[in-house]
């Protein structure tokens, strides 16, 4: 088994199949380690900051618990404190607290502000979301469709809405474990071309698909997973009247669902707006899996720390 020590994770697209299925490994084990009672203080005496430009509640909970149950001492850096790349250089902040800590978590809005994080840090950089990725989310989808499915090559993602960061981390880690996804999206909102390209470079036999389209009904055809998220994201509060009226036709409800796979699994990042992107019904029903998706990005973050700081 390779080790990941010292690696950033700013994408997941310089992971490989294998290192990726690692880390969702390391993830079922603490997990199950969790569930019995036994205590996984790996880390003792390690310190985390946390930079964190945008709201968060799953992500700030979710690291700030695991470290508390590695043994990791977190610090959590808000906007007006450190000031990202205004009150002092980016580089400037990489190298003084690679001074002071073991990793870095980060949660900002410029992808190229965590990649010069990076650049000039000598520790691990992990991306908790930023406008073009978001990765944890990716692992703990993943965890959570492992877990109830038992694989994941072969199966078909299918993502309704924006073609935003979390469907680009998505469209990523498909590419790289074999499986098929359909992002159903509005003309003028899919994911970024590039992006998509790569994605569908990784694909490595003819029965491997990814592709985009306008028709939600043909994207979540023979879907194993159906999943969505807001129509406006943080950032485009003044778009949302406007993607409410552009979206309205890609809402996830039971009519979309069932022309899935009689066994999909309905998948949501959160927050969710119920009665916008998603039905009520469909939140609640035996098909959501939301909840056990939002537990995992506990157990998906400690598997990165474990596997990035031991």
């Amino acid at each position: 088994m390779a080790s990941l020590k010292g690696r950033d994770i700013l994408s997941l697209k310089n992971y490989s199949q294998d290192e990726i299925y690692q880390l969702l490994a390391k993830a079922i084990e603490l997990k199950r380690q969790q569930r019995n009672g036994k205590a996984h203080r790996f880390l003792e005496g390690k310190t985390v900051a946390m930079i964190f430009s945008k709201p968060s509640s799953r992500t700030r909970m979710s690291f700030e618990v695991a470290c508390s149950h590695l043994g990791i001492h977190p610090i959590f850096l808000k906007p007006d404190e450190i000031q990202l790349g205004t009150r002092e250089p980016i580089k400037d902040i990489a190298r003084v607290l690679s001074g002071y800590a073991d990793a870095i978590v980060i949660r900002t809005f410029k992808h190229s502000d965590v990649e010069e994080l990076a650049e000039y840090s000598s520790i691990p950089v992990i991306n908790a979301l930023t406008d073009d990725y978001h990765p944890m989310q990716s692992l703990a989808d993943l965890m959570t469709i492992l877990e109830i499915k038992d694989r994941l090559a072969g199966l078909k993602i299918a993502y309704i809405g924006d073609g935003n960061n979390v469907a680009h981390s998505l469209l990523i880690v498909a590419g790289k474990l074999g499986i098929n996804m359909s992002v159903g999206c509005p003309k003028g909102y899919e994911p970024a071309k590039d992006i998509v390209d790569f994605a569908q470079s990784c694909i490595r036999n003819i029965n491997h698909k990814i592709d985009v389209t306008n028709d939600p009904q043909e994207a979540v055809k023979n879907a194993d997973v159906v999943y969505t998220d807001v129509w406006a994201s943080m950032g485009q509060e003044d778009e949302h009247d406007e993607r409410i009226k552009v979206f309205k036709s890609y809402q996830v409800n039971r009519d979309l669902m069932d022309a899935a796979k009689p066994t999909a699994l309905f998948m949501h990042c959160l927050p969710a707006h119920r009665g916008e992107e998603v039905t009520d019904e469909i939140m609640e029903s035996k098909q959501s899996v939301v909840f056990q998706q939002s537990e995992n990005r506990l157990h998906t973050a400690k598997a990165v720390l474990v596997s990035l700081l031991k």
